[in-house]
């Protein structure tokens, strides 16, 4: 008798399989909404902008050292808050932190071309940011102080980066 019964037991009933699939799907879920994909990826957008903001500065600060103290071409002292790019007009910008109201962007891809590849444009690009409008902006206080912004940040903070 006990030897039919192992017989018969060789696998899974079918409400067996079905409680176990419903268990991994459950657990996939919570899994899947626990970690939110979308905020993920603005995360990592603000974390490039952070990358982006903090290179063009030091771009910035190693011609400065390299001029002997001299602002690049494009910048001076007391500078109002402008978009980097190329762009001769529509470089206005409102958002993340931004209050650009020039509406010729700074280029500095002919000064900065010894200290980096090609300007940063903001991680969402497309039509809205391209090398025209970057998406950053610079502003240089009277003492000097460079600061970098970026306008399209996704998250609740601004960011910038000052020297």
């Amino acid at each position: 008798m006990l030897r039919i019964m192992r017989e018969r037991q060789k696998g899974f009933t079918l409400i067996e399989l079905l409680i176990v699939i419903a268990i991994i799907s459950a657990l996939a879920i919570a899994v899947f909404v626990a970690l939110n994909p979308s905020q993920r990826l603005k995360d990592a957008h603000d974390a490039r902008r952070t990358a982006d903001a903090d290179t063009v500065l030091t771009a910035i600060h190693a011609s400065i050292v390299d001029g002997k103290g001299a602002l690049p071409a494009g910048l001076s002292t007391g500078m109002a808050e402008t978009q980097l790019g190329t762009g001769a007009s529509g470089c206005a910008i409102a958002t993340g932190g931004c209050s650009v109201v020039a509406a010729a962007c700074v280029d500095l891809s002919a000064p900065l071309v010894k200290y980096l590849k090609s300007m940063p444009i903001d991680p969402l690009g497309g039509a809205t940011y391209t090398s025209a409008k970057t998406g950053y902006s610079v502003t240089v206080d009277a003492n000097n102080i460079v600061t970098i912004k970026a306008c399209g940040t996704e998250g609740a903070t601004n960011i910038s980066a000052s020297r």
